[in-house]
């Protein structure tokens, strides 16, 4: 099956069954290719799992050899909530065909992306009708609360995972998101980690690995 992005897919090795599949979103101005690192990792942990990692469905405004989920040239609100939305439904597609594909339920998924990545799984994660697996979210904040306020349909478990001296995506969104979060009776587990910037350091990654571990 030809999916609708270009993707890198790792599957379990020795065509073990896949029963699982673990959807990673980059970040601004990267690739598919960037976030797979996580699976080098984790895949000795889930032998079971497929890894799949989509290009975004621009190339990147500002850094023409990788890739963007929506643009952030403009600084407007309205504008980058219209072209999330825009990539949110291209994201729902491209997880049909995965489901297709390798014949799972939401319930085998779980979402996970580095900041831009990380928006689009929160979006894309509690928007959709059923709840995947878990969302896992790096670095990232929510786009726009009062419109995903509007929106949510399930209440898929989340944790949230954030450098503590992030200069590039403010930590405080974390909080800002674990308190959104709550509010909406979504169980949610946050991560801060000190002299941590913008960046996946191993205790991030070894936390999202125990999390998803425990939701599969």
């Amino acid at each position: 099956m030809t999916f609708c992005l270009d993707s890198i897919i790792i599957k379990p090795e020795n065509g073990i069954k896949i029963k699982n599949a673990i959807i990673l979103l980059h970040g601004y101005g990267g690739d598919g290719k960037d976030i797979s690192m996580l699976s080098l990792n984790w895949k000795r942990y889930l032998p079971n799992t497929a890894f799949i990692c989509p290009n975004g469905h621009e190339l990147c405004a500002i850094n023409t050899s990788g890739y963007q989920w929506f643009d952030l040239t403009k600084d407007d609100p309205n504008y980058i909530l219209e072209q999330s939305i825009r990539a949110e439904n291209i994201l729902k597609k491209f997880i049909n065909e995965v489901k297709q594909e390798f014949n799972l339920l939401n319930s085998q998924i779980c979402l996970s992306g580095f900041s831009q990545g990380c928006m689009m799984s929160l979006n894309v994660g509690l928007t959709s009708e059923e709840k995947f697996s878990c969302i896992v979210g790096f670095s990232g904040k929510i786009i726009n609360q009062e419109d995903l306020n509007k929106r949510i349909k399930n209440n898929t478990e989340t944790i949230l995972i954030h450098g503590e001296d992030d200069q590039i995506v403010s930590s405080t969104h974390l909080l800002e998101a674990k308190d959104f979060l709550i509010r909406n009776n979504i169980k949610v587990d946050t991560l801060l980690i000190k002299n941590c910037d913008h960046h996946i350091p191993i205790e991030a990654s070894s936390t999202a690995l125990n999390f998803i571990l425990k939701k599969f």
